[in-house]
């Protein structure tokens, strides 16, 4: 733990990350790693090629991609990279705050945030039965028919859809969306964080390893 500590002076807002996301010393310093790794060119920062290789495969890859990058930015920085995955860390649900302390990432609220804004691209605030399909055909892709596609998408919007105005605001998002909507982003950050070799471990859940752990419904 202290040697853990000691090292963490070498990564940029070390210890302002270890109190702002809840990581450990040592996670911090594996995932200061992998940014190392992901950055090959040295730049101190990623550039969205530099993820989308690691995810070329996953239907998921672009969309957990953009999650990194506010709309017009080209490239994010270590401190930025570690707040987003901040996101996928299981909430402590025994964690209390003071009034001065801000929400930390994990909790239920930014996660269902973070969730929503995974489904609505065109960022107007809800998602539409376009974007729900677009999800679905992303996730399924030929393992159902476009006609199932269309009914799962139809009933999800109606069970969530309480204004009935066709579409989800977060709201309703917040209300229904852990139990109804699919999850579109745990096994693609689970493969962002590892090295080639170890990439496999977050489809396989026979062999722990904790950084595969990171998810948004919990």
């Amino acid at each position: 733990m202290g040697s853990s500590r000691s090292s963490l002076r070498r990564v940029p807002d070390g210890q302002q990350l270890l109190q702002e996301t809840g990581f450990s010393a040592a996670v911090l310093l594996r995932l200061h790693q992998r940014f190392q790794f992901l950055d090959k060119d040295s730049r101190g920062h990623l550039r969205s090629e530099d993820l989308e290789a690691e995810l070329s495969e996953n239907p998921m890859g672009d969309r957990i991609v953009g999650a990194f990058f506010q709309p017009g930015q080209e490239t994010v920085d270590f401190p930025s990279f570690v707040r987003v995955l901040a996101h996928f860390r299981p909430t402590e649900k025994n964690r209390t705050r003071g009034g001065e302390q801000p929400e930390p990432a994990n909790s239920r609220n930014r996660k269902l945030k973070f969730a929503f804004q995974l489904y609505d691209r065109d960022r107007d605030g809800k998602i539409s039965r376009t974007e729900l399909l677009q999800v679905l055909r992303e996730m399924l892709g030929l393992q159902v028919t476009e006609e199932q596609l269309q009914s799962i998408a139809e009933r999800a919007i109606q069970e969530a859809d309480l204004d009935r105005d066709h579409a989800i605001c977060f709201d309703e998002f917040r209300k229904v969306g852990p139990v109804r909507l699919p999850e579109p982003q745990h096994v693609a950050v689970g493969l962002l964080l590892h090295q080639e070799g170890m990439a496999r471990c977050s489809l396989n859940i026979q062999r722990k390893c904790d950084l595969c752990h990171f998810h948004l419904w919990n």
